[in-house]
């Protein structure tokens, strides 16, 4: 075909599908866990790509995965989330939806086996961006998601680390990263729509009525189609105080690099805050990088059918994933 006067024919760009996961920032793994939580993490960003492939868009795509991450006990979301003070679970989980900012977030929720299913309800079926405690609870309910008795969510797993905890009387720093557990998922569709979701159990041993960084838009995540979708982990309240996720963003509206923008991101949480923690992010070209600075943070990747995923500094693992 002949090109219009005045104008130069393009080459045709493959649509370009992405999906990156954390399974959040803390202190080293031990290493009889390090293999299910690699595989765990692998599951999930695996999920959510087959989910992009069959059609599915960003927002199918990060709540998918991190679905496997709450059903997962090995992540501190969902089943496995760990204790207050009282012994008891209170989650907290957000999702965006790049496309035209909607977002939906939940916290403090209890019998609920999956927060980021819940988040995605008050997305799209209230007027509202975030609903907390009972009022929550009771939107659930309204919306058919059957309650789970909240001893189906602890784990013995859990519970010792509750009681260590209470031992060595623990108190939370910003540069004691230990409890800072969270999943998170980010997410790029072949229509150029970009996604987040972030979901957690909190911090150990936290007051009762605690909310973190995890629910609060531009804290624990953001996705806008123009600049990228962002989902963080490490410590809530120095996270909070610096807009992560969205400042993470602002880095690339300015035109930097992913790799930059969480750099600097991260960078000045830390020096400002000593805060540690980590990132996800994926820009609207597909470009993407998991950054931290905490001692570890689970993460797994796949673009083009590759999935890569590592837990410490300097270690990724490849394969192709089966057509």
């Amino acid at each position: 075909m002949a090109c219009a006067r005045g104008s130069v024919a393009q080459p045709v760009r493959a649509p370009i599908e992405v999906v990156v996961v954390h399974g959040g920032g803390a202190s080293n793994i031990s290493a009889n866990r390090k293999e299910l939580v690699r595989e765990g993490i692998a599951r999930a960003a695996t999920e959510g790509y087959k989910i992009l492939k069959a059609g599915g868009s960003a927002v199918d795509a990060v709540e998918g995965a991190v679905t496997v991450l709450e059903n997962d006990p090995e992540f501190n979301a969902g089943y496995g989330s760990v204790l207050n003070v009282n012994g008891d679970i209170e989650m907290d989980a957000s999702i965006m939806d790049g496309k035209d900012l909607s977002a939906g977030a939940v916290s403090a929720v209890r019998c609920i086996a999956n927060p980021v299913k819940l988040a995605r309800l008050v997305m799209e079926k209230t007027p509202h961006c975030f609903l907390t405690g009972h009022g929550a609870e009771k939107f659930a309910e309204n919306m058919g998601i059957p309650q789970v008795p909240v001893e189906k969510l602890i784990t013995e797993r859990t519970k010792k680390h509750l009681e260590k905890e209470k031992l060595e009387k623990g108190a939370q720093k910003a540069d004691c990263p230990k409890n800072s557990g969270t999943v998170g998922a980010v997410a790029l569709d072949c229509r150029g729509n970009l996604a987040y979701a972030t979901s957690t159990g909190g911090i150990v041993n936290k007051m009762v009525g605690r909310v973190g960084d995890s629910p609060c838009i531009g804290a624990g995540g953001y996705a806008d189609n123009n600049l990228g979708a962002v989902s963080t982990t490490g410590h809530g309240e120095s996270i909070l105080k610096v807009n992560l996720a969205r400042l993470a963003l602002f880095h690339v509206e300015q035109g930097k690099t992913v790799e930059e923008a969480a750099e600097l991101a991260l960078g000045y949480m830390k020096s400002k805050l000593k805060g540690l923690g980590g990132l996800i992010l994926v820009n609207k070209t597909g470009d993407w990088v998991a950054k931290w600075t905490s001692a570890s943070m689970p993460w797994a990747a796949v673009k083009n059918g590759k999935l890569q995923a590592g837990i410490d500094l300097c270690e990724t693992k490849t394969r192709d994933l089966p057509c």
